[in-house]
């Protein structure tokens, strides 16, 4: 279970995400302070930091944190979630070392998201270089260690949240994938219209290299599924 470490001084708004993000199955761990955070850290980093810019009296405790904790690690993903929306903020967040910088009027299922795409994108990073990762499926190639995808040996340009979902699909052609199986291989927490949506912008990038693309079926009522051209 990845530990999730949230660091906001408004009891009601870490609250509120650690509920939410124990929910999605992280394991949730709340910090008032930059000093308690600290002291945890230096005990055991979490597996990913979400951190307020201002903590209590320290108007920038949270920009401190992040050097602290990327002097710990450098690999570890940290979040910036704050009020505070100017670019002078986001540049020195995103300079400090964080992965992510996102203000508080974020809806709950785009944090989660967010959450699960650095996830993803740590986890694509320490899968090794093995022949088992590449699917091909007639014209359609994909390479998931280097996450391409190419059709006819055209590229298709997908983004990450995309190319699980041909993934997915391509992986076992013929097999119907609900939208909740697709939001689950694709790591992500969306309404059912957003995957529709993902779905038709994949379909798009596909025809747009081959005006006859047709391999991506809809079974109504049930969900989708890959068929050979």
């Amino acid at each position: 279970m990845k530990h999730i470490a949230i660091v906001e001084d408004e009891t009601a708004i870490r609250e509120n995400y650690s509920e939410m993000l124990s929910k999605q199955g992280y394991q949730v761990s709340g910090y008032c302070d930059r000093i308690s955070a600290e002291l945890a850290f230096t005990e055991k980093l979490p597996d990913l930091a979400i951190v307020d810019i201002g903590l209590g009296d320290e108007i920038d405790g949270g920009f401190t944190l992040c050097q602290t904790l990327r002097g710990l690690s450098k690999t570890l993903p940290i979040i910036f979630l704050t009020a505070r929306d100017s670019e002078i903020d986001t540049v020195c967040g995103l300079r400090m070392g964080a992965d992510d910088y996102l203000t508080k009027d974020i809806s709950l299922p785009h944090l989660a998201a967010r959450i699960a795409a650095l996830f993803r994108r740590m986890a694509a990073l320490e899968v090794p270089v093995v022949a088992e990762n590449i699917i091909n499926r007639g014209p359609l190639k994909i390479d998931a260690n280097r996450m391409q995808v190419s059709w006819h040996d055209h590229t298709i340009d997908l983004t990450i949240t995309e190319f699980w979902m041909v993934h997915a699909l391509a992986q076992r052609p013929g097999h119907v994938k609900s939208r909740n199986d697709l939001m689950s291989d694709a790591k992500i927490f969306v309404d059912d219209s957003t995957i529709t949506s993902h779905v038709k912008r994949i379909r798009k990038k596909f025809i747009k290299v081959d005006a006859d693309f047709n391999c991506i079926d809809t079974i109504y009522g049930m969900g989708y599924r890959w068929e050979h051209s």
